[in-house]
């Protein structure tokens, strides 16, 4: 693993140790949390785009919904339709 220094504000360290502490973890640990829940929330926005970009360029055709829904209706409990 390699080493970082990460500058930060008084209050932001304050709050990271806080947690860290309440979390029973280490600062280190906490930050390199926090950065694979940003990189994972910011792939699945780039997922997202990408799903919707693809239905622009290609829309699905309004039968397909209704099919769709008819099945839906088929397979799920009557409670998911009121």
């Amino acid at each position: 693993m390699k080493v970082v220094q990460v500058p930060m504000d008084e209050h932001l360290l304050k709050a990271v140790n806080r947690e860290a502490r309440a979390s029973r973890s280490t600062r280190a640990a906490l930050i390199r949390a926090a950065c694979h829940e940003y990189l994972r929330r910011l792939e699945e926005r780039e997922l997202d785009r990408r799903y919707v970009e693809g239905y622009r360029r290609r829309p699905e055709k309004l039968d397909w919904g209704t099919i769709g829904a008819k099945l839906a209706r088929e397979v799920l409990p009557e409670e998911h339709w009121e």
